[in-house]
């Protein structure tokens, strides 16, 4: 799933009445936006969506002035990363932003889904239940902000991307987005995932990077890492066609360019 951030329409001061007639109004800003972005390597929450390769993004936002909220986003996956006969994760998400000065609050959902998937293949070492259907996953969300710095918390109202008897897990993300100038910009991110009733699957991501803004592209390079268990038969060892098992937590460096437009 995406980092978005959503814009908040801005009101604009009026004009001295002096030069009104000689001034034309700027245009308010439009509540829909689009976004797309090329990755070396697809990362949520620290874990490969597409086992190493690239992955084409994108979506678009709408954002009305009350702070109200809605959006989609795509990207392609691996089938093997935990989608059965799925290579597309689609998102839909809603909510609520408010800035109060310096400082901000978010309140919302998301809705991961994965046409084509079939989720009665995932499995629950502690426990005989099973699930069927498209994998999918519902998250509520409440976080807060401020200046460069964000905490974030995610509640998995069905089971955590239809692993079994997962329903409850949470995710924590604390994130610093920092504006040095000049374009250049630092990003820094630590996250802790806790599923429930599947302690195996629990683990820590990190990400350290800088992003550059060059006529409207950002440009990216970050460096990712976890401690989830990614060896043969653990919990993100995930078996490539070829037969061989990939570390999907793995240290890398990711890089990336993008456009919101």
């Amino acid at each position: 799933m995406r980092k978005f951030v959503v814009p908040l329409a801005l009101a604009a001061s009026a004009s001295a009445a002096s030069i009104a007639s000689a001034q034309q109004a700027a245009p308010a800003p439009s509540p829909v936006t689009g976004n797309m972005t090329l990755v070396s390597d697809y990362r949520f929450r620290g874990i490969s969506q597409t086992l190493g390769y690239p992955a084409i993004q994108g979506g678009f936002d709408y954002a009305h002035a009350s702070g109200l909220y809605l959006g989609n986003w795509n990207s392609n996956v691996s089938s093997a990363a935990g989608y059965p006969g799925g290579n597309l994760e689609m998102d839909f998400y809603g909510g609520y932003k408010k800035a109060f000065g310096d400082f901000g609050l978010d309140v919302g959902a998301i809705y991961y889904y994965y046409p084509g998937s079939e989720s009665s293949f995932l499995t629950n070492p502690h426990t005989t239940a099973t699930n069927s259907g498209k994998v999918h996953n519902f998250e509520g969300y409440i976080g807060g902000s401020w200046k460069w710095l964000s905490l974030k918390w995610f509640h998995a109202f069905s089971d955590y991307f239809m692993v079994p008897d997962t329903k409850g897990t949470n995710y924590v993300d604390l994130s610093a987005n920092y504006d040095f100038g000049g374009g250049w910009g630092a990003v820094g991110h630590i996250g802790r995932l806790k599923v429930h009733n599947f302690s195996e699957a629990n683990y820590t991501d990190y990400k350290l990077g800088v992003t550059k803004d060059l006529s409207g592209w950002i440009f990216g390079a970050a460096l990712v890492a976890t401690n989830a268990k990614g060896g043969s038969g653990e919990a993100y060892s995930f078996a490539k066609v070829n037969g061989s098992t990939y570390d999907a937590g793995k240290t890398t460096i990711v890089l990336s360019v993008g456009k919101t437009f």
